[in-house]
C-alpha cells in the first residue's frame, strides 16, 4: 500500500505528473503501482495524488540511470587491449 504523505507535501494529480514527465496518465499510475512514484488515493471517489518529492526523486533516478548507461556504452566502445596494455596503442600520449 502506498504511503500517506505528510501534510506539508505538495500533491500533484496524475495528469499534472503525466504532463511534467511527458507520459500518459496510465503510465503514471503504473509508476505508482510499481512503487517508482509515491502516491496515495484521496477523496470519494478515491483519486490518485502523487508527492512532488517523489517526482523529483524519479527524475533523479532516471538521470542517474542515463548517466550509467552512457558510461557503459562508452566503456564498450573502448579498445580493451589499449586499456590493459596489450596490443597496438592507436594514439600514445
Amino acid at each position: 500500500m502506498p504511503e500517506v504523505p505528510s501534510s506539508s507535501a505538495r500533491l500533484l494529480t496524475p495528469s499534472q505528473v503525466a504532463e511534467m514527465l511527458q507520459l500518459s496518465v496510465d503510465e503514471v499510475i503504473a509508476l505508482i503501482l510499481d512503487a517508482r512514484l509515491e502516491g496515495t488515493r484521496v477523496g470519494t471517489p478515491a483519486q490518485w495524488r502523487i508527492t512532488a518529492d517523489s517526482v523529483q526523486g524519479y527524475l533523479d533516478d532516471q538521470s542517474e540511470e542515463a548517466r550509467r548507461f552512457a558510461l557503459w556504452r562508452e566503456s564498450n566502445a573502448a579498445s580493451f587491449p589499449e586499456l590493459w596494455g596489450r596490443g597496438h596503442v592507436r594514439s600514445p600520449d
